[in-house]
């Protein structure tokens, strides 16, 4: 685990990861980890140029953004990881991750080669374990992403935000985007409303957990994915008259899918093309996302640069540091 994820900047986030050794490059970096050279400024780490710092691995290990039952999501990625098999002539193993801190050490270590990290916790990923995201999952037609909703029980007395004060919030965690950054430049910067003044808060670890806290009246409201929820209720899980949103914001890139930076680049090419030719049509991955809105039926390619810009701002104006220590 990490000796440490704390928060601490002015006015804002600072979340640092522990450093593991080795010498800083001589190369341009921007903001990325000492460990790593930006060469050609696409923002991400580059391939180390040194054979002997690439690794080809005898397994590949594979981690999705924790959620609140990682069992589920192994059977849902069964499909994926046979096919990646095949392409890459390698076993595959499906890493169940408890938390993000635990995700991005499990990168930074090496003891990671394949992630979907999500939206928030990318930016950290990339910058401090050396990730690479190139997908993510998106529609045939080349729509992909989510919104933020501010969501209250329906049969409840809060109809509008300025109704949140003096009221209980759900974040997920520090490092969602959707959880906890994004609402909360929106209430200060919109509302002129700030977390333990004006409201109370309340962590639930997953947008899971929050969505089922406001159905149980454990929460005035939670500020999720819409996505999550999306699924909860193809699930039967919740049901969507239970809920009112009070808040939909602009959409966000949705889970980033990459590789760890210092992979062969032969293998790199291996992987990119398993996830770009994997047949969704009837899969797992179908079944579990398709009722996303809008659904999820292929994996499209991104960029971190261009893709997380908005990611990237929403950061910024919450005054965030990455700090690998």
């Amino acid at each position: 685990m990490l000796r440490r994820l704390i928060l601490a900047a002015a006015c804002g986030l600072g979340l640092s990861v522990p450093a593991f050794a080795q010498a800083p490059q001589d190369c341009p970096r921007g903001a990325l980890d000492a460990r790593f050279c930006d060469r050609d400024g696409d923002l991400v780490a580059d391939t180390p140029t040194d054979p002997r710092q690439q690794v080809d691995p005898a397994v590949l290990v594979f981690a999705y953004t924790p959620v609140e039952d990682p069992a589920m999501y192994r059977s849902v990625f069964d499909g994926f990881l046979a096919h990646l098999s095949r392409l890459t002539g390698k076993r595959t193993q499906f890493f169940a991750v408890q938390n993000n801190a635990a995700q991005i050490e499990a990168m930074r270590a090496g003891r990671l080669h394949i992630a979907g990290f999500n939206t928030g916790g990318t930016p950290l990923a990339v910058n401090c374990a050396g990730f690479v995201p190139f997908a993510v999952m998106a529609s045939n037609d080349g729509q992909f992403g989510y919104e933020m909703e501010v969501i209250v029980r329906a049969d409840g007395p809060i109809q509008r935000m300025e109704d949140l004060r003096g009221r209980t919030l759900a974040f997920t965690s520090q490092t969602s985007n959707s959880g906890f950054r994004a609402p909360q430049v929106l209430l200060r910067d919109q509302f002129n409303m700030l977390a333990d003044r004006d409201f109370r808060t309340a962590f639930s670890g997953s947008h899971q957990n929050s969505v089922i806290g406001v159905a149980n009246r454990d929460y005035d409201a939670a500020a999720i994915a819409n996505e999550v929820m999306a699924r909860m209720i193809a699930r039967n899980v919740v049901r969507a008259d239970q809920f009112r949103t009070i808040y939909k914001s602009a959409t966000f890139p949705t889970t980033g899918y990459g590789l760890a930076h210092n992979l062969t680049p032969a293998l790199q090419e291996r992987i990119r093309e398993a996830f770009f030719t994997f047949p969704w049509e009837g899969s797992a991955l179908a079944r579990e996302f398709g009722n996303a809105v809008p659904p999820m039926q292929k994996f499209l390619p991104i960029t971190y640069r261009e893709h997380w810009e908005v990611v990237r701002q929403v950061d910024a104006a919450l005054g965030v540091q990455y700090r690998c220590q």
